[in-house]
């Protein structure tokens, strides 16, 4: 199989005048981006708008270079996500809209709609089928990102508590699955109500459960009661090891990008421990090492995972302080050394084998 192509650019600005937005542009239109046909389309620009309370989300800055450029080729571009399926400021889509527009994304601040991709309570699905799924046959993706003509992702690499890393494939995984997608991704389990958050206000009795009562013979894991409980007192048992995550979220990125154009960019900055759906962040783990595109998700990653582990660990981190602690056994991976109950490589090694696309590539520096 011919190596991939991945362009890569580091973060410093060279030229007077030119801003890191504008080199993301220019990066993105030497990797190959209006190569899509775009002209008159509607173009779905995966990101996540960070949780309330976590500043190291990628700034808006960075979407509406991606915006524009997209305009700029004739499309109708507009940024989306979808709903958590825990508790928090994004668990339906009005919170989620309001979380996005304090943490700096609204129409006017990134040139175009924001939708979140499966609707008011994280219900509006699609199922998808996975082609060469070994473990999910269909996938539960946001409807609106399904009916987008083109699909692009906008990911922030950085550490994750249970995948290691949080890169292009979980962004898109993970983040376009609506709330029964990733409770599929994360667990097997049925869900359970907490007694001193449920006020019986009945929403959920229409999803066969009852107050502070399962129903767990009538239950088919489908996630909706989660939107239907404004109180947050439904939760799923169960949640799923590592490796199972990993594999399923990469059958849900190949559900999401196959059969149609897509685009992909990743920028390793702010590489915090944790994923951006904390309410906080810790210091990064690693240094800013740069903004990378391609037209393969799992290229992308792996290229992403390769520059990260050539890359010294930030003093004072999180991963510093694992590396200098007498006690600590050296996993010789800083994913790894960060969060050592994490795992990442059963991800990238099921995506290639159910062909997401290809860990070989050639890294392509513009300057």
């Amino acid at each position: 199989m011919e190596k991939s192509k991945v362009y890569y650019t580091d973060f410093h600005t060279r030229k007077l005048g030119e801003g890191l937005p504008t080199k993301l542009q220019l990066l993105a239109k030497e990797a190959g981006i209006a190569n899509l046909d775009l002209d008159g389309k509607f173009v779905a620009i995966k990101m996540h708008f960070g949780e309330l309370g976590n500043i190291a989300y990628l700034r808006p800055n960075y979407a509406r270079a991606i915006v524009d450029v997209v305009k700029e080729l004739g499309g109708k571009p507009f940024l989306t996500d979808c709903n958590t399926m825990y508790p928090g400021s994004r668990k339906n889509a009005l919170e989620h809209l309001e979380c996005a527009w304090q943490n700096g994304f609204t129409p006017l601040t990134v040139g175009c709609p924001i939708l979140i991709g499966d609707g008011l309570k994280g219900t509006d699905d699609i199922e998808v089928p996975v082609v060469g799924g070994e473990y999910c046959q269909t996938a539960k993706i946001g409807r609106a990102i399904m009916d987008a003509d083109v699909f692009i992702s906008l990911t922030h690499f950085k550490g994750h508590e249970s995948t290691g890393f949080g890169g292009t494939i979980k962004n898109i995984g993970m983040g376009c699955g609506s709330r029964a997608g990733k409770k599929e991704q994360h667990c097997s389990g049925t869900p359970h109500v907490d007694e001193k958050l449920c006020r019986g206000c009945k929403q959920c009795f229409d999803e066969t459960i009852h107050k502070m009562h399962i129903n767990e013979t009538n239950c088919v894991g489908c996630g909706r009661c989660l939107g239907a409980c404004n109180f947050d007192a439904i939760s799923f048992n169960n949640y799923n090891a590592n490796e199972l995550l990993n594999k399923r979220m990469a059958e849900y990125t190949k559900a999401v990008v196959d059969g149609r154009p897509n685009f992909h960019i990743s920028l390793i900055v702010d590489v915090s421990p944790n994923c951006d759906c904390h309410a906080e962040n810790d210091l990064p783990i690693l240094p800013n090492i740069g903004m990378l595109a391609s037209f393969d998700s799992l290229a992308l990653d792996q290229a992403c995972v390769d520059l990260c582990m050539k890359a010294k660990p930030m003093p004072g981190s999180q991963l510093d302080k694992h590396l200098h602690d007498p006690n600590f056994c050296d996993h010789h991976d800083h994913f790894t050394n960060s969060t050592p109950e994490s795992e990442w490589k059963s991800c990238l090694e099921h995506a290639q084998k159910i062909g997401l696309g290809n860990r070989e590539y050639e890294l392509i520096e513009m300057k």
